[in-house]
């Protein structure tokens, strides 16, 4: 019994060792390319010049043919494609690919709101009577349609959590996932998501917040960081919604972020490696 407890406890300081001598992973994602002209420029950007490594694509986005000819001239971009239900902004909108009323508002739009909300009472997918048929038929356009004008798609997500509406949203975007050979599952492979360490809302507070977070990331573990990057131009300062009227400023720090060479200084000298969902295939 004691050498079964000598050996167990010599492979468990082993394991532990080689742990701490692996760097830290930190999957670093932009999110909602297809909202807007300048978000999908950022995003681009953020890619090319930054430390993001993958980009979620919303497919019935009214820029997603734009965020289409963008990958297909970056094909190294890995790419999610971020499964929506709902259109939050005031001053543009989209709608589902399919004819599924149950998840249209009495415009023919996306809810606005995933969760009730009080600035938007009532208009909630959670609050309408939507049907997991309707659910399951728009997932699958929406995946069909990336699939087939964006190669480099790996995994799928969702915008503004959408898909926990419910555990059977959650149960039917898993075989949905497993059926297109798109499961890159973060929560099964135990990566949790990351935030800010402090205040994070100028592009210092940003940027001072994000070096303090990499601090927190353990040897031999993997996290996720994601946000949504942006251009402060005329065409951003007309996107908001009650609640966040801000966007423009707001995104335009998360692009500063991602471009910044004070953050990539950080990364190196913390030896902190930055990878893309696609990357965790190679050590599944």
């Amino acid at each position: 019994m004691k050498k079964i407890f000598i050996t167990s406890w010599c492979f468990f300081l082993l394991f532990t060792i080689h742990a701490q001598q692996q760097p830290a992973r930190l999957i670093v994602r932009g999110d909602d390319m297809g909202y807007t002209h300048s978000g999908n420029e950022a995003l681009i950007k953020c890619s090319k010049e930054g430390i993001q490594k993958s980009i979620e694509v919303i497919v019935p986005s009214p820029w997603f043919p734009e965020a289409v000819k963008m990958l297909n001239e970056n094909p190294g971009i890995d790419v999610g494609i971020h499964l929506a239900i709902t259109s939050e902004w005031d001053n543009v909108k989209w709608r589902p690919l399919t004819d599924c009323k149950s998840i249209r508002d009495s415009n023919g739009y996306f809810y606005p709101m995933v969760w009730p909300n009080k600035n938007y009472p009532g208009q909630s997918i959670k609050e309408a009577n939507w049907t997991i048929e309707d659910i399951e038929k728009e997932f699958r356009a929406q995946i069909e349609m990336g699939l087939k004008k964006i190669p480099q798609v790996s995994h799928i997500s969702a915008h503004m959590g959408c898909t926990n509406v419910s555990e059977e949203v959650k149960a039917m975007t898993k075989k949905l996932a497993k059926e297109f050979k798109i499961d890159i599952d973060l929560e099964e492979r135990s990566i949790p998501h990351i935030w800010y360490d402090g205040p994070s809302k100028t592009a210092s507070e940003k940027e001072s917040s994000f070096i303090k977070m990499l601090d927190k990331l353990e040897p031999g573990k993997t996290y996720m960081f994601l946000d949504h990057p942006g251009f402060d131009n005329a065409e951003l300062q007309a996107v908001h919604h009650i609640g966040y009227e801000n966007v423009a400023a707001d995104r335009q720090g998360v692009t500063d972020l991602f471009t910044s060479k004070k953050v990539k200084a950080a990364i190196a000298a913390r030896k902190i490696e930055v990878i893309s969902y696609k990357d965790l295939l190679q050590s599944k």
